[in-house]
């Protein structure tokens, strides 16, 4: 996240949609916001940015001019100006955007008008494994899973809980240390991560998650990034890869460790490859952390929010060649009691890194 926080809205006021435009992108990307949220309302339309997951309140720009910055964001996007009843999806690059990222748009039709979410892309955020506030021993445990030759990693969250930015971490440590083809398969790729084959799932031609990872298969992988695990078709394909001598890492929807693990299951009806490829499965929240600049009583550059940037919260399960046996007959490993997201929620607060508040918004009681 930058450390440039903007204190003030875009001009609203001015007639000159490009400017305003260009303001507007500018300071969300300064102030290190990942989405901007602009949203048709009778007679204007308002903008927020959401800073570290949370969304804030940034002001509303009046009609006309509203409708013109919202035609300039399509025009930029190289969307149908003229079509508000149905959605869109398209990208500015970052020239035209006049930044050092490109932005994805999805517009949404709404009964009070247009909704526009544009998302920045930072091809700088590929950070190491380090880098992440990870915990220790899910830090060591993680390392040495991806320095494993094959096995097949899972991990699991909601949206927006950082699995994207954990696992390209991943990458990019695998593609710094070297020596390996490495190919993912993305929806989509968002960070570039040099030395890596990267693709985009492309379902209007065809390229779905599974026939990408049939055919990239045919490319002498040893190590495949699989976005996520939609599918049972998808989830037979990795743990087959796994168990034909590929390192695997990928995306999972459960709510825990233990779900990863039930819906695999359900996915892939072979206990034994199951129990086979399964070498780690992390569970992981993010939380906001207290600005150390103020301590959380707000400043300029918290936004005044109190907080400044995320941590993970991360629960991990290790699977090792005694706990298989169990596997094979629907037996799951307990957590240790240290390696729980309680646990590790606890230790966050304690060291004065998140507060109890923000505990309870992401993990609820």
């Amino acid at each position: 996240m930058s450390e440039i926080r903007a204190t003030t809205t875009p001009p609203t006021n001015s007639p000159d949609a490009p400017e305003l435009v260009a303001a507007m992108l500018r300071d969300a990307d300064q102030a290190g916001a990942s989405d901007i949220h602009l949203q048709s309302i009778p007679g204007a339309v308002t903008l927020q940015w959401r800073l570290d997951g949370v969304l804030h309140d940034r002001g509303r720009i009046e009609m006309p001019v509203a409708e013109r910055v919202l035609g300039r964001i399509k025009y930029l996007a190289r969307l149908r100006t003229y079509q508000e009843t149905l959605p869109q999806d398209g990208r500015i690059p970052a020239e035209d955007a006049g930044l050092d990222c490109d932005l994805r748009v999805s517009t949404y039709p709404t009964v009070t008008g247009e909704k526009i979410v544009l998302r920045i892309f930072r091809n700088s955020s590929a950070v190491s494994l380090a880098e992440l506030g990870l915990p220790l021993p899910t830090l060591n445990a993680l390392q040495s899973a991806i320095a494993q030759p094959t096995g097949l990693i899972l991990l699991t969250g909601p949206a927006g809980s950082g699995k994207s930015t954990t696992v390209h971490a991943a990458l990019h440590e695998l593609a710094q240390a070297g020596g390996r083809h490495l190919v993912t398969v993305e929806d989509p790729v968002e960070t570039l991560v040099p030395g890596v084959m990267q693709t985009e799932v492309n379902e209007a031609r065809g390229l779905t998650y599974p026939a990408a990872v049939r055919h990239l298969l045919r490319q002498d992988p040893q190590a495949i990034v699989i976005g996520e695990i939609r599918d049972a078709e998808t989830a037979n394909l990795a743990v087959q890869a796994a168990l034909t001598g590929h390192l695997v890492l990928s995306t999972l929807h459960a709510g825990s460790c233990h779900g990863v693990l039930d819906r695999l299951r359900l996915l892939v009806p072979d206990p034994f490859s199951v129990a086979a490829s399964l070498t780690l499965v992390l569970n992981q929240r993010l939380v906001r952390r207290t600005c150390t600049r103020c301590q959380g009583d707000g400043c300029s550059h918290c936004v005044r929010t109190g907080f400044h940037g995320r941590i993970p919260i991360v629960e991990h399960l290790v699977f090792t060649d005694p706990d298989r046996p169990a596997l094979r007959q629907g037996i799951t490993p307990p957590l240790s009691p240290d390696s729980t997201l309680a646990a590790a929620a606890s230790r966050a607060v304690a060291a004065g890194l998140t507060t109890s508040a923000e505990i309870l918004r992401v993990l609820g009681k």
